[in-house]
Protein backbone atom coordinates (compact mmCIF):
# COMPACT_ATOMS: atom_id res chain seq x y z
CA UNK A 1 0.00 0.00 0.00
CA UNK A 2 2.69 2.25 -1.16
CA UNK A 3 0.53 4.60 -3.55
CA UNK A 4 -1.97 7.89 -2.37
CA UNK A 5 -4.89 6.20 -4.64
CA UNK A 6 -7.17 3.34 -5.28
CA UNK A 7 -6.33 1.62 -8.09
CA UNK A 8 -8.56 -1.02 -10.14
CA UNK A 9 -6.69 -3.73 -8.97
CA UNK A 10 -7.70 -3.31 -4.92
CA UNK A 11 -11.54 -4.91 -6.70
CA UNK A 12 -9.73 -7.62 -8.22
CA UNK A 13 -9.20 -10.25 -5.28
CA UNK A 14 -5.85 -10.50 -6.12
CA UNK A 15 -2.45 -9.41 -3.89
CA UNK A 16 -3.57 -6.19 -3.82
CA UNK A 17 -6.77 -6.42 -2.75
CA UNK A 18 -5.73 -8.60 0.17
CA UNK A 19 -3.36 -5.41 1.20
CA UNK A 20 -6.18 -3.33 1.21
CA UNK A 21 -7.83 -5.66 3.63
CA UNK A 22 -4.97 -6.48 5.81
CA UNK A 23 -3.30 -3.11 5.70
CA UNK A 24 -6.40 -0.25 5.74
CA UNK A 25 -9.97 -2.06 6.58
CA UNK A 26 -9.27 -4.43 9.00
CA UNK A 27 -6.88 -2.65 11.48
CA UNK A 28 -9.58 0.70 11.80
CA UNK A 29 -12.55 -1.59 12.60
CA UNK A 30 -10.29 -3.49 14.79
CA UNK A 31 -12.71 -6.92 15.81
CA UNK A 32 -11.88 -10.14 15.60
CA UNK A 33 -14.44 -11.20 13.25
CA UNK A 34 -12.87 -9.05 10.73
CA UNK A 35 -9.37 -10.12 11.49
CA UNK A 36 -10.92 -13.77 10.59
CA UNK A 37 -11.85 -12.21 6.81
CA UNK A 38 -14.21 -15.39 6.06
CA UNK A 39 -17.21 -15.28 3.95
CA UNK A 40 -19.67 -15.17 7.12
CA UNK A 41 -19.46 -14.06 10.64
CA UNK A 42 -21.51 -15.27 13.24
CA UNK A 43 -24.03 -13.42 15.08
CA UNK A 44 -24.23 -13.26 18.82
CA UNK A 45 -26.96 -15.65 20.48
CA UNK A 46 -30.27 -14.25 21.18
CA UNK A 47 -33.79 -15.21 22.52
CA UNK A 48 -35.15 -11.66 21.74
CA UNK A 49 -37.03 -11.13 18.35
CA UNK A 50 -34.50 -9.29 15.22
CA UNK A 51 -35.14 -6.93 13.45
CA UNK A 52 -32.76 -6.53 9.58
CA UNK A 53 -32.95 -3.67 7.97
CA UNK A 54 -30.37 -2.54 4.82
CA UNK A 55 -29.77 1.03 3.11
CA UNK A 56 -27.51 2.92 0.10
CA UNK A 57 -25.75 5.91 0.62
CA UNK A 58 -24.27 7.98 -2.36
CA UNK A 59 -24.12 11.19 -1.12
CA UNK A 60 -22.75 14.15 -2.75
CA UNK A 61 -20.48 15.89 -1.65
CA UNK A 62 -19.04 12.76 0.60
CA UNK A 63 -17.95 15.28 3.65
CA UNK A 64 -20.21 18.21 4.89
CA UNK A 65 -20.64 20.08 7.99
CA UNK A 66 -21.83 18.00 10.90
CA UNK A 67 -20.94 14.46 9.21
CA UNK A 68 -19.81 12.16 6.38
CA UNK A 69 -20.73 9.53 3.88
CA UNK A 70 -19.11 6.95 6.77
CA UNK A 71 -21.12 8.30 9.44
CA UNK A 72 -23.88 8.97 7.47
CA UNK A 73 -24.23 4.99 6.18
CA UNK A 74 -23.76 4.22 10.42
CA UNK A 75 -26.25 6.69 11.76
CA UNK A 76 -28.85 5.88 8.78
CA UNK A 77 -28.42 2.05 9.02
CA UNK A 78 -28.81 2.14 13.73
CA UNK A 79 -32.24 4.58 13.37
CA UNK A 80 -33.53 2.31 10.84
CA UNK A 81 -33.23 -0.20 13.58
CA UNK A 82 -34.30 2.13 16.33
CA UNK A 83 -37.91 3.00 14.75
CA UNK A 84 -39.15 -0.58 15.62
CA UNK A 85 -37.28 -0.56 19.07
CA UNK A 86 -34.32 -2.44 18.25
CA UNK A 87 -30.78 -2.38 19.93
CA UNK A 88 -28.44 -2.90 17.39
CA UNK A 89 -25.89 -6.21 17.43
CA UNK A 90 -24.04 -5.87 14.02
CA UNK A 91 -23.10 -3.71 11.10
CA UNK A 92 -21.98 -5.17 7.49
CA UNK A 93 -20.87 -2.83 5.16
CA UNK A 94 -20.18 -2.80 1.27
CA UNK A 95 -17.86 -0.57 -0.61
CA UNK A 96 -18.06 0.35 -3.87
CA UNK A 97 -14.73 2.62 -4.81
CA UNK A 98 -13.82 4.49 -7.63
CA UNK A 99 -10.45 3.82 -9.20
CA UNK A 100 -8.22 6.77 -8.08
CA UNK A 101 -9.98 7.81 -5.15
CA UNK A 102 -7.41 9.34 -2.63
CA UNK A 103 -6.50 6.96 -0.08
CA UNK A 104 -6.31 9.34 2.40
CA UNK A 105 -10.18 10.22 1.68
CA UNK A 106 -11.06 6.29 2.16
CA UNK A 107 -9.01 6.24 5.64
CA UNK A 108 -11.16 9.09 6.74
CA UNK A 109 -14.59 7.82 5.91
CA UNK A 110 -13.84 4.18 7.72
CA UNK A 111 -12.20 5.93 10.61
CA UNK A 112 -15.65 8.24 10.71
CA UNK A 113 -17.60 4.66 10.58
CA UNK A 114 -15.57 3.23 13.24
CA UNK A 115 -16.09 6.54 15.59
CA UNK A 116 -19.78 6.45 15.09
CA UNK A 117 -20.28 2.51 15.27
CA UNK A 118 -18.22 2.61 18.13
CA UNK A 119 -20.16 5.56 19.90
CA UNK A 120 -23.03 3.22 19.74
CA UNK A 121 -21.84 0.49 20.64
CA UNK A 122 -22.10 -1.75 17.58
CA UNK A 123 -19.66 -3.59 15.71
CA UNK A 124 -19.10 -3.88 12.02
CA UNK A 125 -18.50 -7.43 11.52
CA UNK A 126 -18.30 -8.52 7.83
CA UNK A 127 -17.86 -6.63 4.46
CA UNK A 128 -17.37 -6.38 0.68
CA UNK A 129 -15.02 -4.27 -1.38
CA UNK A 130 -15.21 -3.85 -5.06
CA UNK A 131 -13.41 -1.06 -7.33
CA UNK A 132 -14.89 0.62 -10.55
CA UNK A 133 -13.35 2.40 -13.19
CA UNK A 134 -12.43 5.88 -12.75
CA UNK A 135 -15.46 8.03 -13.73
CA UNK A 136 -18.08 5.14 -13.11
CA UNK A 137 -18.51 5.74 -9.34
CA UNK A 138 -18.00 9.32 -7.86
CA UNK A 139 -15.88 8.58 -5.08
CA UNK A 140 -17.57 5.98 -2.81
CA UNK A 141 -20.92 4.30 -2.63
CA UNK A 142 -21.39 3.12 0.80
CA UNK A 143 -24.24 -0.16 0.94
CA UNK A 144 -25.06 -1.19 4.52
CA UNK A 145 -26.95 -3.96 6.48
CA UNK A 146 -27.92 -3.67 10.34
CA UNK A 147 -29.46 -6.82 12.87
CA UNK A 148 -30.85 -5.62 16.05
CA UNK A 149 -32.82 -7.30 18.85
CA UNK A 150 -36.36 -6.14 19.84
CA UNK A 151 -36.57 -6.42 23.42
CA UNK A 152 -39.72 -8.34 24.76
CA UNK A 153 -43.16 -6.34 24.73
CA UNK A 154 -42.35 -3.81 22.19
CA UNK A 155 -44.43 -3.22 19.20
CA UNK A 156 -44.21 -0.66 17.21
CA UNK A 157 -46.15 0.03 13.65
CA UNK A 158 -48.50 2.52 12.20
CA UNK A 159 -51.11 0.47 12.27
CA UNK A 160 -51.11 0.78 16.17
CA UNK A 161 -51.74 4.83 15.46
CA UNK A 162 -55.37 6.06 17.05
CA UNK A 163 -57.21 9.00 17.01
CA UNK A 164 -56.06 11.21 20.05
CA UNK A 165 -52.91 10.37 19.58
CA UNK A 166 -49.88 13.11 19.82
CA UNK A 167 -47.10 13.24 17.20
CA UNK A 168 -43.65 14.28 18.87
CA UNK A 169 -40.44 15.58 16.95
CA UNK A 170 -36.77 15.38 19.21
CA UNK A 171 -35.68 18.75 17.57
CA UNK A 172 -35.21 21.16 14.77
CA UNK A 173 -36.28 19.56 11.01
CA UNK A 174 -34.52 20.47 7.91
CA UNK A 175 -30.60 20.88 9.11
CA UNK A 176 -29.31 17.63 7.36
CA UNK A 177 -30.63 18.23 3.57
CA UNK A 178 -29.73 21.90 4.20
CA UNK A 179 -26.25 21.70 5.27
CA UNK A 180 -26.20 19.44 1.46
CA UNK A 181 -27.46 22.11 -0.64
CA UNK A 182 -25.07 24.65 1.08
CA UNK A 183 -22.12 23.11 0.85
CA UNK A 184 -22.86 21.21 -3.03
CA UNK A 185 -23.68 24.90 -3.74
CA UNK A 186 -20.97 26.92 -2.00
CA UNK A 187 -24.06 29.17 0.10
CA UNK A 188 -22.75 31.41 2.15
CA UNK A 189 -24.65 31.89 5.66
CA UNK A 190 -24.65 34.01 8.71
CA UNK A 191 -24.92 30.98 10.64
CA UNK A 192 -23.17 27.60 8.95
CA UNK A 193 -25.78 25.15 9.06
CA UNK A 194 -24.63 21.34 9.93
CA UNK A 195 -26.00 17.96 9.33
CA UNK A 196 -27.99 16.73 12.44
CA UNK A 197 -26.48 13.40 11.31
CA UNK A 198 -26.51 11.33 14.95
CA UNK A 199 -27.76 7.79 16.05
CA UNK A 200 -31.08 7.57 17.79
CA UNK A 201 -31.16 4.71 19.51
CA UNK A 202 -30.24 6.26 22.96
CA UNK A 203 -33.39 8.45 22.62
CA UNK A 204 -35.55 5.12 21.57
CA UNK A 205 -34.15 3.39 24.84
CA UNK A 206 -35.19 6.29 26.79
CA UNK A 207 -38.49 6.64 25.25
CA UNK A 208 -39.63 3.27 25.54
CA UNK A 209 -38.23 3.15 29.26
CA UNK A 210 -40.40 6.09 30.32
CA UNK A 211 -43.36 5.60 27.73
CA UNK A 212 -43.60 1.83 27.22
CA UNK A 213 -46.69 2.66 25.22
CA UNK A 214 -45.23 4.65 22.32
CA UNK A 215 -47.32 3.37 19.13
CA UNK A 216 -45.34 4.08 16.53
CA UNK A 217 -41.62 5.32 15.34
CA UNK A 218 -40.40 7.27 12.31
CA UNK A 219 -37.13 8.35 11.39
CA UNK A 220 -37.41 11.58 8.98
CA UNK A 221 -34.97 10.94 6.18
CA UNK A 222 -35.83 11.47 2.39
CA UNK A 223 -39.15 13.17 2.03
CA UNK A 224 -38.45 14.71 5.49
CA UNK A 225 -41.35 15.29 7.88
CA UNK A 226 -44.40 15.42 5.30
CA UNK A 227 -42.89 11.97 4.39
CA UNK A 228 -42.92 10.14 7.47
CA UNK A 229 -46.62 11.76 8.53
CA UNK A 230 -48.08 10.62 5.15
CA UNK A 231 -46.75 7.39 5.88
CA UNK A 232 -49.01 7.32 9.31
CA UNK A 233 -51.76 8.51 7.85
CA UNK A 234 -51.97 6.05 5.06
CA UNK A 235 -51.19 2.88 7.16
CA UNK A 236 -53.66 3.89 10.04
CA UNK A 237 -56.51 5.65 8.40
CA UNK A 238 -57.02 8.47 10.76
CA UNK A 239 -55.49 12.26 9.93
CA UNK A 240 -53.00 13.74 11.09
CA UNK A 241 -52.96 17.89 11.76
CA UNK A 242 -49.36 19.64 12.81
CA UNK A 243 -49.25 23.12 13.74
CA UNK A 244 -46.83 25.04 12.10
CA UNK A 245 -45.87 27.08 14.83
CA UNK A 246 -44.32 24.46 16.93
CA UNK A 247 -42.64 22.71 14.74
CA UNK A 248 -39.01 23.78 15.21
CA UNK A 249 -36.66 24.95 12.69
CA UNK A 250 -33.90 26.46 12.56
CA UNK A 251 -33.74 30.47 11.57
CA UNK A 252 -30.83 29.77 9.08
CA UNK A 253 -32.70 26.68 7.62
CA UNK A 254 -35.94 28.84 7.34
CA UNK A 255 -34.29 31.69 5.72
CA UNK A 256 -32.61 29.20 3.01
CA UNK A 257 -36.06 27.87 2.78
CA UNK A 258 -37.35 31.17 1.75
CA UNK A 259 -34.53 32.14 -0.20
CA UNK A 260 -34.84 28.99 -2.71
CA UNK A 261 -38.71 28.59 -2.35
CA UNK A 262 -38.28 25.41 -0.15
CA UNK A 263 -40.50 23.89 2.53
CA UNK A 264 -38.76 22.74 5.12
CA UNK A 265 -41.25 19.99 6.09
CA UNK A 266 -40.01 17.86 2.83
CA UNK A 267 -36.14 18.85 3.84
CA UNK A 268 -34.42 15.56 4.98
CA UNK A 269 -33.01 14.75 8.31
CA UNK A 270 -30.76 12.11 9.42
CA UNK A 271 -30.86 13.11 13.71
CA UNK A 272 -35.04 13.01 13.51
CA UNK A 273 -37.34 10.56 14.98
CA UNK A 274 -40.70 11.54 14.90
CA UNK A 275 -43.09 9.48 17.46
CA UNK A 276 -46.61 8.75 17.75
CA UNK A 277 -48.10 7.81 21.89
CA UNK A 278 -51.29 8.54 23.77
CA UNK A 279 -52.67 11.86 24.81
CA UNK A 280 -52.02 10.79 28.45
CA UNK A 281 -48.60 10.52 28.31
CA UNK A 282 -47.45 13.14 25.73
CA UNK A 283 -45.74 15.53 28.14
CA UNK A 284 -43.79 12.48 29.76
CA UNK A 285 -42.26 11.38 26.56
CA UNK A 286 -41.81 14.65 25.92
CA UNK A 287 -39.34 15.30 29.15
CA UNK A 288 -38.12 11.64 28.65
CA UNK A 289 -37.04 12.77 24.67
CA UNK A 290 -35.72 16.66 26.54
CA UNK A 291 -33.58 14.64 28.66
CA UNK A 292 -31.33 13.05 25.55
CA UNK A 293 -28.23 15.39 24.61
CA UNK A 294 -29.32 16.51 21.21
CA UNK A 295 -33.00 16.71 21.26
CA UNK A 296 -33.53 19.19 24.12
CA UNK A 297 -35.54 21.02 21.25
CA UNK A 298 -37.96 18.39 21.26
CA UNK A 299 -41.50 19.24 20.78
CA UNK A 300 -45.10 18.42 20.26
CA UNK A 301 -46.19 19.14 16.90
CA UNK A 302 -49.44 17.77 16.17
CA UNK A 303 -51.97 15.14 17.06
CA UNK A 304 -53.67 12.47 15.27
CA UNK A 305 -57.64 12.72 14.15
CA UNK A 306 -60.97 10.85 12.98
CA UNK A 307 -61.38 13.66 10.12
CA UNK A 308 -60.93 12.89 6.63
CA UNK A 309 -57.36 10.29 6.64
CA UNK A 310 -55.15 12.87 5.58
CA UNK A 311 -51.98 15.47 7.03
CA UNK A 312 -52.99 19.17 7.46
CA UNK A 313 -50.77 22.46 8.81
CA UNK A 314 -52.18 24.82 10.72
CA UNK A 315 -50.28 28.20 9.81
CA UNK A 316 -49.61 30.62 12.34
CA UNK A 317 -52.62 32.61 10.35
CA UNK A 318 -55.29 30.53 11.77
CA UNK A 319 -55.90 28.50 8.44
CA UNK A 320 -55.31 25.02 7.20
CA UNK A 321 -53.48 23.45 4.28
CA UNK A 322 -53.09 20.18 3.21
CA UNK A 323 -49.46 18.78 2.58
CA UNK A 324 -49.08 16.71 -0.18
CA UNK A 325 -46.02 15.25 -1.05
CA UNK A 326 -44.06 16.12 -4.21
CA UNK A 327 -43.22 13.51 -7.13
CA UNK A 328 -39.55 14.22 -6.65
CA UNK A 329 -37.01 14.84 -4.69
CA UNK A 330 -36.11 18.60 -3.93
CA UNK A 331 -32.64 17.93 -4.01
CA UNK A 332 -31.23 14.39 -5.23
CA UNK A 333 -27.91 12.20 -3.77
CA UNK A 334 -28.43 13.49 -0.14
CA UNK A 335 -28.21 10.33 1.79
Amino acid sequence: MDGQRILLAHGGGGRAARDLLEEVIVPIFDNRCLELMEDSSPLPETSSRMAMTTDSYVVRPLFFPGGDIGKLAVCGTVNDLATAGAKPVALSVGLVIEEGFLLEDLKRVLHSMKETADSVPVPLITGDTKVVERGRGDGIYISTAGIGCIPEGVQLSPKRVESGDVVLVNGPIGNHEAAILCARESFSLEAQVHSDCAPLHRLMDVILAHVPEIKCARDATRGGLAAVLTEIVESSGFGVRLDEECIPVEIAVQGLCEMLGMDPLFLANEGKMVVVVPENRAEDCLLAMRSVPGSERSAIIGNVHRENARLTLKTPYGTSRIITLPVGAQLPRIC
